[in-house]
């Protein structure tokens, strides 16, 4: 039997024009689109800026993935979806799975292909990188992520605040990527450190509804899904 090839195509932040041109290829040539969505609705982002590379009359199949950090839940979703994917895969054809910024960076597609690798070893995958919203958020504000002999911490929006406070005193940058569920207490955070007044604040990057703060106190205390904040170095 030869599967069809399963790629994994990062869509980049929000504008359909960053995308890179190897996705657009690939796009332009999958049989099969998979666009990861909750399972309490059906709408993708990614989807939405995919969508003007699509080839005509795409075939577009929508993944649901439960919201819940169940990992018992999260581990038969991640497993029965692969499955799905595989089965089309026997046909021969290809299949692109969507995904915002990167692939490989808390991206839903990284799970699946986890099972996939692990249950049919013999489906071939190719990832074809994505650029991050922190790349294009600090383009947008000129924010340096780091320089010299600088490191770059990336922080998950829902750690607790001990590790966001741990991560901030062992690395000169700082990302915080989902930051909409505990912003205030990130900003809290922040403030206590003495560090609010360089972080910068972005939502929605490229797309529609796109906002920028220079000032966190200015942020809602429930800002969009799609927020991130960069804490940059202190200027020498």
């Amino acid at each position: 039997m030869s599967y069809g090839t399963l790629y994994g195509v990062g869509v980049g932040p929000g504008d359909p024009k960053l995308l890179t041109l190897r996705a657009v290829e690939v796009l332009g040539l999958a049989d099969r689109i998979y666009a990861a969505s909750s399972t309490k609705n059906d709408h993708s982002f990614a989807l939405d800026i995919a969508e003007p590379h699509l080839k005509d009359g795409a075939d577009i199949v929508r993944l649901g993935f439960p919201m819940t950090k169940d990992t018992n839940i999260l581990h038969t979703s991640w497993r029965e979806n692969a499955a799905v994917v595989a089965e089309f895969l026997r046909t021969g054809k290809s299949a692109a799975f969507l995904t915002l910024g990167d692939p490989m960076l808390y991206s839903t597609f990284a799970y699946v292909a986890r099972e996939l690798e692990r249950d049919f070893p013999e489906i071939p995958v190719e990832v074809v990188p994505g650029i991050t919203a922190m790349q294009a958020a600090a383009a947008r504000t000129r924010t340096m992520l780091a320089a010299g002999s600088e490191s770059l911490a990336v922080l998950s929006g829902v750690a607790d605040e001990e590790q966001l406070r741990s991560t901030l005193h062992v690395a000169e940058n700082l990302v915080i990527l989902k930051a909409y569920k505990g912003f205030r207490m990130i900003r809290r955070v922040l403030e206590e450190e003495g560090m609010a007044g360089r972080a910068r604040f972005a939502s929605q990057v490229g797309q529609d509804g796109e906002t920028v703060h220079t000032r966190l106190e200015e942020v809602p205390d429930k800002p969009h899904y799609l927020s991130l904040v960069m804490v940059p170095a202190q200027e020498k």
